[in-house]
Formats: C-alpha cells, structure tokens, sequence
C-alpha cells in the first residue's frame, strides 16, 4: 500500500462534505479524514441513508475514507456501559460509509481494557480498527500503546501517532516509532510554533521534526492525513495553505 494521503475535515469545520471533497482532490489527496460531530454533516446518529449518500459523492470522487474521527474516550472516568454504546455507534457508521478506522481519544485514568474488548467482535465484523490517539491523558507512544496492546491484536486495536504530542511530552519521534513497532495504524501531519505553544502552523514553518518523522515512515505503509485544527483555532490560514505544505512533505518523503 505505502503512503496514502488524506487530510482531515478538522481544517473545514461546519463545511459540506461536498466542498470538502473538492479542495482535497485539488491537493491530489487519496482520502478524507471524516470529522464525527454535533456541528458537522457526518455525526453520530447520522440515518442511513444519509449516511448512504456521504459515501456516494465520495465514491463518485474517488476518493476513500481514512478515518472517521470520532471524539469516544475510551478511558473516561465513570461508567463502561456510555463509552461503549458509543464505540458501537461510531464502529457501526465506519462500516456503512467505508471508514477503516476509527479515531478515539484516551481521556483519562479509567480501564480502558474491559471497553475495548466489549467492542472486539464488532470490530472485526465491521472490518474496522479502533485506533487510539496520542493525546490528552496518553500522550505518547508508550503510554498510547499501552491501551491497546494486551490484546495482541494490532489489526484491530492500534495508535494513532499525532505528530505533536508525544513530542510535546518530551518523546521524540524515533522513540515513538520505535514503540508502536506494529501498533502504528495511522499518522496525523501537523507542526506547532513552539514546544510550549499548541497553535498551530503549516507543516514545516513550526518546530516539530517531521524531516525525522518522514525518514522513519519509509518503512511504514498506511495512512497520513494532514490535521489542521481550525475548528479550535478559527483565526488560523485557511486549509489549503497548510494542505499546500502537507502534500510538499508528503512528496517529499512518501516511499517511492
């Protein structure tokens, strides 16, 4: 497979998915990384054939789903029963739109294990990957990994590497990669200004050692999406001017 380029919908919020579709094939992506949100087209509870017709005009682009990136904790204090429920919604709308994966967060300090395996089945059924971010609670590779690989099932339960925060946490990237070893399932290109500062900047004008980063994926094969958070940081550059430096990065160092 090697490389696969995507970028997610994070960078667009609020916009059809039809627009979304159009600067993605404008950049030469393969994919698009589907935001799951209250405030976007594609959200949990979402009918089917609503959901149907998401993946007809993506179809009808040629372009795939990378991921569906929902917002589930799967280690949020309080009761399994809610996170679980949600798991289940958000694995069962990859499958109908053709999603291979599905972004979870951590969350917190809670068993993710007994939540997982609650949705292994499904899962595997659906022909879908539970992949865990590198973020808030487990921000590193180590820590995101440890989540997920009791259950020896990579294909199932993997990571997904964020480029900036097991970073942040002071995990450099040859270390991250070293960990994740075959729990790597994802990449999510993204640079910041500053160690201590999250705002994002187009990859490449920031601090983050994505030439590194790049280097060590050449012997990876899977799916590299451009995050840009400007559903959280409206002020910033407009999508296609990060996505403009994603693909520039990605030419760069995808496998050949």
């Amino acid at each position: 497979m090697g490389w696969r380029f995507a970028v997610s919908t994070l960078g667009m919020p609020g916009i059809p998915v039809r627009e979304a579709v159009s600067i993605a094939q404008a950049h030469h992506c393969a994919g698009l990384e589907l935001r799951v949100h209250p405030d976007e087209e594609v959200h949990l509870g979402l009918s089917g054939p609503a959901t149907d017709a998401v993946r007809s005009v993506l179809d009808g682009a040629g372009l795939a789903v990378s991921c569906l990136a929902g917002y589930v904790k799967v280690a949020a204090p309080g009761a399994d029963r809610p996170v679980v429920d949600e798991l289940k919604a958000l694995i069962a709308l990859a499958h109908r739109i053709g999603a291979p994966g599905i972004r979870v967060f951590p969350g917190g300090d809670a068993d993710a294990r007994p939540r997982i395996a609650a949705v292994l089945d499904e899962l595997r059924d659906a022909g879908v990957r539970l992949l865990v971010e590198t973020h808030d609670s487990h921000p590193t590779g180590a820590a995101a990994r440890s989540l997920v690989a009791g259950f020896e099932a990579p294909d199932l339960a993997a990571v997904l590497w964020d480029a900036v925060h097991p970073w942040r946490a002071g995990e450099e990237p040859a270390a991250t990669f070293a960990v994740l070893g075959p729990y790597l399932g994802y990449f999510q290109v993204k640079d910041v200004a500053g160690r201590p500062d999250p705002a994002p900047v187009p990859p490449g004008e920031g601090v983050v050692p994505l030439g590194e980063c790049g280097e060590l994926l050449r012997s990876w094969s899977g799916w590299v999406s451009l995050e840009w958070e400007k559903a959280w940081y409206p002020g910033i550059a407009p999508v296609d001017v990060p996505l403009r430096a994603a693909a520039a990065w990605f030419g760069r160092y995808a496998p050949a």
